[in-house]
Order: structure tokens, then C-alpha cells, then sequence
């Protein structure tokens, strides 16, 4: 049946940029998995009907956004989250690094990982589109509900935040 070709192909395409928000967003990958089951789910069910958007990149991150947003009000989230350890993100070794310089680069990744939970989670989306998915401004406000001048001043707090934290200081 086509429709499930293009399914299949819409799926394929949209998966890795909604897997790296999701990770980025909730920053545990299985939650992530979660959600990035209920956003297929969703997308699914869309494809479905006869209303369908004209472009789901947009449509796709506004859906990520929203269930990243109601996956972290969650109780059940606030109690995980609080009795959690710190964030670890998968650990791939490289076949090209020696034992020191893969140490440092995990000591360093998780150095950039708590300065970037330290922003709001606002200033996390929208630097995680802005320059992650390499958004522009104006598709970043369309996508998040919120004006161009707003979305300049979350990511220029979160870059100077960045920027202050990853330098050692507080």
C-alpha cells in the first residue's frame, strides 16, 4: 500500500532529528525512547487523516517540544529526575583515542551535559534548534509559540550561561 511506503519513508527521515531532541531535551535516553514513541504514535495517527501537514519537519518539533514539556511536569518525572544520578549519556568508545583521551573526553562531555541542564528548559529548546537543528530565529518563534526578540534573549542567556559555566565559573 503507498500509504505505508510513505509512512515508512516520512518515519526514516524524521527519526534521528526527533531521537537527538528528544535526548537533548529530557537528557535520559529511556525516557527519550518513551517519547519519541508517543511522537510516532501521534505522527502516525496524523498521517491518518485527511488533515495532514503540509510539512511535518515543523510539525514534528512543535509535537517533540509539547510531549518533552509533559514528559518533565510529570510527577512521575519530578521523583525520577530527584532521586536520579547525574545524567550519563550512552558511552561509544572510539576506536582512534587512547584510554587518557577518552577519559578527558567523557570528563568534558559530561562537563558540557551539566552546564547545558543548568539552563532553563525553555533556553533548551530553543538552543537545541537553533543550533542543533540549525533552525533560523524566525522558525525557531513560529515553531515554540514565541516572538523572534524572545528567542534571541533565551539564546543569548543560554550561550552566556554556557559559555560562563563550560569556562569554571559560577
Amino acid at each position: 500500500m503507498d500509504d505505508g511506503i510513505a509512512y515508512e519513508e516520512l518515519y526514516k527521515a524524521h527519526y534521528p532529528r526527533v531521537t537527538r531532541l528528544c535526548r537533548l531535551l529530557l537528557r535520559d535516553s529511556f525516557e527519550a525512547e518513551e517519547v519519541e514513541q508517543e511522537v510516532f504514535l501521534k505522527m502516525f495517527r496524523q498521517y491518518q487523516t485527511q488533515s495532514r501537514p503540509e510539512d511535518w519537519g515543523p510539525w514534528l518539533t512543535r509535537v517533540t517540544v509539547n510531549a518533552c514539556h509533559d514528559r518533565r511536569r510529570s510527577a512521575w518525572w519530578k521523583w525520577w529526575r530527584s532521586s536520579n544520578g547525574a545524567y550519563r549519556e550512552m558511552e561509544h568508545q572510539s576506536r582512534d583515542r587512547t584510554p587518557e583521551q577518552e577519559l578527558l573526553g567523557r570528563e568534558e562531555l559530561a562537563r558540557i551535559w551539566r552546564s547545558f541542564g543548568e539552563l532553563s528548559p525553555r533556553q533548551q529548546e530553543v538552543f537545541a534548534l537553533r543550533h542543533v537543528e540549525g533552525w533560523s530565529t524566525e522558525e525557531v518563534a513560529k515553531v515554540l509559540g514565541l516572538s523572534s526578540g524572545s528567542v534571541k534573549r533565551h539564546l543569548f542567556r543560554a550561550v552566556c550561561q554556557l559559555r560562563k559555566t563550560l569556562r569554571g565559573r559560577s
